[in-house]
């Protein structure tokens, strides 16, 4: 009992090293790391690369593929760019095992204490990346040391059958391997189940993998059946991507779907070669230097795991890459889209996993968020200004289409609110925190836009139903005031999320004080014809209305500008900016319901 706790207690130290060093890698190369994983898979090469890196770097191909399933999700990754994304990250994973079977060689857990000892400074005098490169080297060090726990915790066969005292029950967990090791065909399939629930239960294929490899190199199983057991672990861990994708979108269903089809196939035809493969294997590991054999053991069986599972993973790429068309063209059939949770568009769902915090990657899928939704409030104010311009044309058809995009940025905006506040109680760096909260503004005011926008139109459709005549000089007033307003929405669309100068933003401020000025002066013109003639008060009070609806859409788009410019320059923060929520939220004004309610139609 005491032994198993043992074991339980490195895997967790183990576990706990993983978890801290995927956090802080994803602080210190986060928004690098985004950047690769939304840009650099335009073709399956480059996907299978991607992945292969990311997971790498995570120690995690369940983290890697939870993230496709989420970039699918938010749109940022196509079905078939997710696949290769996924063939690289099973690839990937194939590193865990090569740190396993070095640790059962090589001092490689010596040297894990100090290197905790290099990171712990950094990690207490350390800001930001120097903090968080603190926290890599200490994952570091307690993924090595959880390794070298396992490995020592693990009993030996030689030695146990050595100890009178525990021979026997050696001999008897023996007898019980042996038991299921004589059927063949039948003997690798049970080993395989034997990997899919060991991965279900630890939810980490790194974790399994320690647990083979180590039983291995102390000699409770042998090759074969701890070669099934890892072809099992590659079965086990596609369902941590599979519930990862349960209430998503039919997209990122599929892609889960096609994980789990992707490794299922791999072990169809490696359990089809096994017996030939095997001893390929066996001979490539024979090549490695005498150095490389285990002290204790003088075998070199966990270097033969490591090149099973590297080359298993590489040739199923080689010979599955070529089909995933394919592959897409049957997941979609199998998953079909019926248009379910597609009311308002995709929905944003936040995706992670317990073992591992990912809201450094999950800003990817919020900032693709982001920009859907200020691609709404562009074509809800392109809609407002066709239905101003053509007033003798039943556009009836698209006033109900512009409400219904109304409500979507709604339930879009509540999503990304929601989205994001998950990410912030998660550990991100300083400088992503302070994104998270530049994007929480950027949301508040994009539905701020599409409702004033919806205003608008509402504004227009009185005009025409109360047959509200403007005159040729109104309306010209208007369409220019609006041209200058659809400019400064088509500049915070164009440059969200993208560096641009200071200069730029100087620029995009004149221009909307020009709009405010021009709002001022068609206003005081309105307010004098209203004096010289009695009769047109009503239509020239609508126009003061549409005037000060354009001008507060001008107010809204800077300050999304303004926020998007903090974001890629967080020195250049005055402190009115934060100033501005917290005297808000102080007299308890939300300023989402600060204007006055949507006029009835």
């Amino acid at each position: 009992m005491f032994t198993i706790l043992e074991i339980l207690g490195s895997l967790g130290v183990f576990l706990f090293g993983m978890k801290v060093l995927s956090e802080g890698i994803q602080k210190v190369a986060g928004q690098r790391m985004r950047k690769i994983m939304a840009t650099m898979t335009g073709n399956r090469l480059s996907g299978v690369g991607t992945g292969f890196l990311t997971t790498c770097l995570l120690q995690s191909s369940s983290a890697t593929t939870v993230i496709v399933v989420s970039f699918v999700n938010a749109g940022l990754l196509t079905l078939v760019e997710s696949i290769g994304v996924v063939m690289g990250a099973n690839l990937g994973t194939t590193l865990t095992a090569w740190i396993i079977a070095a640790v059962g060689k090589f001092p490689i857990a010596d040297i894990a204490l100090p290197i905790i000892g290099i990171g712990l400074p950094f990690l207490f005098i350390g800001k930001n990346k120097a903090k968080a490169l603190g926290e890599v080297m200490i994952g570091f060090g307690l993924l090595f040391f959880g390794l070298g726990l396992l490995k020592d915790a693990v009993p030996d066969v030689k030695g146990m059958l050595a100890d009178q005292a525990m021979a026997e029950q050696a001999r008897a967990v023996q007898a019980q391997i042996s038991s299921l090791s004589g059927y063949g065909y039948g003997s690798l399939l049970i080993f395989l189940a034997i990997g899919v629930v060991l991965t279900l239960i630890v939810q980490s294929s790194s974790a399994a993998m320690a647990i083979t490899v180590t039983l291995a190199l102390n000699g409770w199983i042998g090759f074969e059946e701890s070669a099934a057991i890892v072809l099992g672990e590659n079965i086990g861990t596609t369902v941590t991507a599979w519930l990862a994708s349960l209430g998503a979108n039919v997209h990122a269903r599929r892609a889960a779907r096609a994980h789990f089809m992707f490794n299922i196939l791999g072990v169809l035809w490696m359990l089809a070669v096994f017996y030939a493969f095997a001893p390929v294997v066996l001979k490539l590991g024979d090549l490695l230097p005498d150095s490389f054999r285990t002290a204790k053991h003088n075998s070199d069986i966990g270097f033969d795991l490591a090149i099973f599972h590297t080359l298993f993973n590489f040739l199923n790429i080689c010979i599955l890459i070529g089909f995933v068309p394919l592959i897409a063209k049957i997941v979609t059939k199998w998953v079909k889209d019926d248009g379910a949770n597609e009311q308002h568009g995709p929905r944003l769902k936040y995706i992670s996993q317990n073992m591992l915090n990912m809201g450094e990657l999950n800003l990817s899928a919020a900032e693709e968020a982001v920009r859907r939704l200020a691609g709404h409030t562009k074509e809800m104010f392109a809609g407002f200004a066709s239905v101003f311009g053509s007033p003798d044309e039943d556009l009836s058809k698209q006033v109900s289409r512009l409400k219904e995009m109304e409500d979507e940025a709604d339930v879009l905006t509540q999503d990304i609110t929601e989205y994001l506040v998950r990410c912030s109680s998660e550990e991100i760096g300083v400088q992503n925190a302070g994104s998270v909260a530049s994007m929480l503004r950027i949301v508040s005011e994009l539905e701020e836009v599409s409702d004033t926008v919806y205003r608008l139109i509402i504004y227009t459709q009185r005009k025409y139903r109360k047959k509200r005549e403007f005159s040729e000089e109104m309306v010209d007033d208007i369409q220019e005031l609006a041209a200058k307003v659809g400019a400064t929405i088509d500049f915070y669309q164009d440059h969200l999320f993208t560096k641009f100068t200071a200069s730029q933003l100087a620029q995009a401020e004149a221009d909307v004080d020009k709009i405010k000025s021009l709002s001022k002066k068609l206003n005081k013109a309105a307010v004098r014809r209203m004096k010289a003639d009695g009769n047109q008060v009503k239509t020239e009070l609508l126009n003061i209305e549409i005037n000060n609806s354009l001008d507060k859409v001008g107010d809204h788009s800077i300050s999304v500008i303004r926020s998007t410019y903090y974001i890629a320059n967080p020195d250049d923060i005055p402190e009115k900016y934060w100033l501005d929520d917290i005297v808000m939220n102080e007299i308890g004004v939300d300023d989402s319901d600060s204007d006055e309610a949507k006029p009835e139609a």
